[in-house]
């Protein structure tokens, strides 16, 4: 893979492969009225685990969704079956709208094997 993107082909392809682990990182807008932990529960991708932009974050910030200290972070994304040689791929329900958070994350915290999903849940 090269590039940021990887295509819901090329998902559909390597799906359920040991070492890729899929998130869906849907978050949305409060002003939405949309709750994407039960949207999640409802439909996501096989196998995909939900990424919680709220609870990975860092809690003693007055600012919402700030990025955790590595050890958190790292602390965290095990606990979704992410290890340092796994592959990532990001998506969210919107299309492209939050997983890119969750992808520059990822790339912050030196995780470089981390991709977003063309498409996101939509176009899947």
């Amino acid at each position: 893979m090269t590039g940021p993107l990887v295509s819901t082909d090329w998902l559909s392809e390597h799906l359920g492969e040991a070492g890729l682990v899929v998130l869906d990182g849907s978050w949305h807008m409060p002003a939405d009225g949309r709750d994407a932990k039960t949207e999640y529960a409802a439909a996501h991708i096989p196998g995909a685990v939900f990424f919680d932009i709220d609870a990975i974050s860092d809690h003693s910030s007055p600012l919402p969704h700030m990025l955790p200290a590595p050890p958190a972070f790292a602390t965290a994304v095990r606990r979704l079956g992410v290890g340092e040689g796994s592959s990532v791929v990001v998506y969210d329900s919107v299309g492209v709208f939050s997983a890119p958070r969750i992808w520059w994350s990822f790339r912050a915290m030196g995780h470089a094997a981390v991709f977003v999903l063309d498409g996101g849940l939509k176009k899947w």
